[in-house]
């Protein structure tokens, strides 16, 4: 009996999430996954809007978007924002980069004034970094093709969130996994998290 009104409050937050954050992305913790050049992470049906919450450990990470037809493109970067913590601490910084490896586009985090932003559905306070669109929001329309985001800082050290797409989609099986990873995704960012993450 218990477990199932856990299970209807948490549905219930989810559709209380979807239907009024003004922002919604699909939370995906990504933190035990490969994201080399080698094995990038695929992003896939890159308009759609995504929180991919991963964790540099000593190398950049690398995403890749392969779109046969031409999209509307966003990318920024946020990180938790610890109640302990003054500062923003480590910042990360992102380039969009061609099939070849060439850079096309770069947000730089060391020189960008990270803000503080509280997201009301799961209560918590994110630093926002530099994006590539406006307000969370695409500006621009990439053609046809393969694309790749690497995301780094000085130390490639750091809990970071890259928020790609600018379309909310919240399909029952994301709904399921939201479920699933959101206690999961506090506990790591938040509650385990210290100043040097």
């Amino acid at each position: 009996m218990m477990t199932k009104k856990i299970f209807f409050s948490l549905l219930a937050s989810v559709f209380f999430f979807i239907s009024n954050s003004a922002y919604s992305h699909q939370p995906i913790l990504a933190i035990n996954d490969v994201h080399s050049r080698e094995m990038p992470y695929e992003i896939e049906k890159p308009e759609i809007s995504k929180a991919i919450y991963s964790r540099l450990v000593g190398e950049p990470h690398i995403y890749r978007i392969i779109s046969d037809k031409e999209f509307d493109f966003y990318a920024g970067l946020t990180k938790p924002k610890l109640d302990s913590c003054a500062s923003v601490g480590r910042t990360f910084s992102l380039d969009v980069l061609d099939s070849n490896f060439q850079i096309l586009e770069t947000a730089t985090g060391d020189n960008f004034e990270w803000w503080p932003w509280f997201e009301e559905f799961g209560r918590k306070w994110y630093w926002v970094g530099p994006e590539l669109g406006q307000n969370f929001r695409s500006t621009k329309t990439y053609p046809t093709g393969t694309y790749y985001i690497r995301i780094q800082n000085e130390s490639n050290i750091g809990n970071y969130v890259l928020a790609v797409g600018h379309i909310e989609s919240f399909p029952i099986g994301v709904m399921a996994r939201m479920l699933r990873d959101l206690p999961k995704i506090n506990r790591i960012f938040w509650d385990n998290s210290n100043c040097a993450s």
